[in-house]
């Protein structure tokens, strides 16, 4: 059977320029993610650099961090982007950082944060939940929850509309909104003051375990096709995994979305893709799912980019990627 998408494995011509010049970013190299766990969780994490045309603190926007403490009495940090002019009423958009729930900060997406900010005038909430394996699932989607109703609970201090909550995450972000999705829709009762989330971006999202994915339904060749692709190949995505979850929690639909029972009544979505990356199928899967259940649903595919190409922020592709989360936002707002 022909491999449906096995031309997006292509590598890009943007992306070619970039690889013969740069080594992939100091924590994001091969030898970083095939040491031993012990020795992989002391290297430091290192978020990205920032794009030349980046809003900047004191200038376009303010930066803040705030403690809240979750269910279990837990204090966990939230790191909060406002424009610099003090208002109320605006957009929230709640971010759940990636690195494969084992590595990252609520700066993993800082660029992306800074852009929404300010040219969606959004507050931007980026949520430091706890980390694999010292704490796994489900205690990122609990620590995320528990962050997201706090905001809920204090939109006069954050200036916010409740009745106008984005859901945004990249990679393993991107799982964990999707699992807050499904919580939130099947109860109701776990949003008050009227907070209603109107969209969820899914940035390179990881929504289903290889071992459990509806092959019957949808093709999975890219784990095969790109499978040491730079950046996250398919061995470093078996290693978070393994440390996420345990084999009885594969098929969860809370740490594998795809598998929900229906995904009708979801908040309209925008997933990115990009062609030359392990978790490509499972995004163009969920993005399918998603529109046969009524969905609206924004599709972008970047062919011949591997996971994360962003971190090279300069990248004719970067600026796409950036410009399409802020544009969607700004439809949603109209609409």
């Amino acid at each position: 059977m022909p491999y449906k998408y096995a031309h997006l494995s292509d590598p890009a011509p943007a992306w070619l320029s970039v690889a013969e010049k740069h080594a992939p970013l100091d924590t994001l190299s091969s030898e970083v993610y095939r040491l031993p766990l012990v020795e992989f969780r002391k290297v430091p994490y290192k978020a990205s650099p920032l794009p030349s045309n980046a809003p900047q603190t004191d200038k376009d926007l303010c930066i803040r961090t705030n403690t809240v403490t979750v269910r279990d009495g837990t204090s966990i940090s939230l790191r909060i982007y406002e424009p610099l002019e003090k208002k109320e009423g605006r957009l929230l958009f709640f971010n759940v950082h990636g690195g494969g729930w084992m590595v990252g900060t609520p700066e993993t997406e800082e660029a992306q944060n800074r852009f929404i900010a300010m040219r969606n005038d959004a507050v931007v909430v980026a949520v430091d939940y706890r980390l694999a394996p010292e704490q796994p699932f489900p205690h990122a989607i609990h620590d995320s929850l528990d962050a997201l109703l706090w905001c809920v609970e204090h939109v006069s201090d954050l200036g916010i509309d409740p009745s106008k909550i984005v859901l945004g995450g990249g990679s393993a972000g991107a799982n964990i909104v999707a699992a807050l999705t499904l919580l939130l829709r099947d109860d109701l009762s776990l949003l008050n003051n009227n907070a209603t989330v109107i969209g969820q971006v899914l940035n390179i999202p990881v929504t289903c375990h290889p071992n459990h994915f509806p092959t019957d339904k949808y093709e999975l060749h890219s784990y095969e096709q790109n499978k040491n692709t730079p950046l996250v190949d398919a061995a470093r995505m078996h290693l978070y995994w393994n440390n996420y979850i345990s084999a009885a929690d594969a098929g969860n639909p809370l740490t594998s979305p795809l598998l929900a029972a229906t995904h009708t009544n979801l908040p309209p979505a925008l997933v990115q893709v990009a062609g030359l990356d392990p978790l490509r199928d499972e995004g163009l899967a969920y993005a399918e799912a998603l529109k046969n259940s009524g969905v609206a649903t924004d599709l972008r595919v970047y062919p011949g980019l591997p996971h994360a190409f962003y971190v090279y922020p300069d990248l004719e592709p970067s600026q796409q990627y950036f410009d399409a989360v802020t544009e969607w936002i700004a439809g949603l707002k109209k609409d």
